[in-house]
């Protein structure tokens, strides 16, 4: 996951379908790809194509949805790639209003028991996962799987570490789990193959709100350790405890 990767990666247009086209800035997770994608699907919100009907990033691309009736392919790409020529994305600026949040979390016990297996198979102590998770500050790179369900990283090399060969029955929502050099922050209960190493008592989908998702592709979060009793205080917050700031 060098983040020289993307650097070699011409930008490629695609279509997906009868009416969508992915516009990808490489082939493997890097932070320079992330954020060439979120910018650049911000870019295309911004440009009000007319016809284009919905505009969503992922890890390393941006899926663009269109009326076929009143825009064809071949336009839509032309307008694309207009905009791909228009600037460097993978050192593009962020979208603006994101956001800075703390989110008080239990790293280990039995609250959340895989701790001490991530801890090991990344090559440090259980007091050096906790510090290491605990200090880090994370990227939203994309929101999928679930609803509202956020994709976090890249976290440090030591996390470069596979899945599990066997899927966990269920963690239980705002379990934070880990692999592959990221978080996944559950918002829903759920099977999973990636090891559970903290909890947080974070609403992630809120489905009776004006804005259903909490977290957004471009925010950024750090998972601050806390102790049980402490995340049991927000146990009827929706936030979790979490501090949220304004990125300028």
């Amino acid at each position: 996951m060098n983040d020289l990767t993307s650097r070699s990666f011409e930008p490629v247009i695609r279509p997906a379908g009868l009416d969508g086209v992915l516009v990808s800035f490489g082939d493997a997770l890097s932070e320079p790809a992330n954020r060439a994608a979120l910018a650049f699907s911000a870019s295309v919100a911004r440009a009000g194509i007319d016809g284009v009907e919905e505009c969503a990033p992922s890890l390393v691309s941006v899926f663009v949805q269109f009326d076929p009736v009143h825009l064809g392919y071949d336009r839509l790409a032309a307008r694309l790639t207009a905009l791909l020529q228009d600037r460097d994305w993978y050192a593009a600026p962020m979208p603006e209003g994101r956001r800075f949040i703390r989110v008080p979390t239990v790293y280990g016990t039995d609250i959340a028991p895989q701790l001490g297996e991530a801890a090991e198979a990344a090559g440090l102590s259980v007091e050096q996962a906790i510090a290491q998770l605990s200090e880090a500050r994370v990227r939203v790179q994309t929101i999928g799987f679930a609803p509202g369900q956020p994709y976090l990283g890249l976290l440090p090399e030591a996390w470069d570490i596979p899945r599990q060969t066997a899927l966990t029955k269920s963690v239980p929502e705002g379990a934070l789990v880990v692999a592959i050099r990221q978080f996944v922050l559950f918002s829903v209960s759920s099977p999973t193959g990636w090891r559970h190493v903290g909890q947080t008592a974070l609403k992630l989908f809120r489905p009776d709100s004006d804005t259903p998702f909490f977290l957004r592709p471009g925010d950024e979060v750090q998972f601050v350790q806390v102790s049980p009793d402490v995340m049991s205080r927000h146990a009827d917050d929706p936030d979790g405890g979490a501090v949220i700031e304004a990125i300028r």
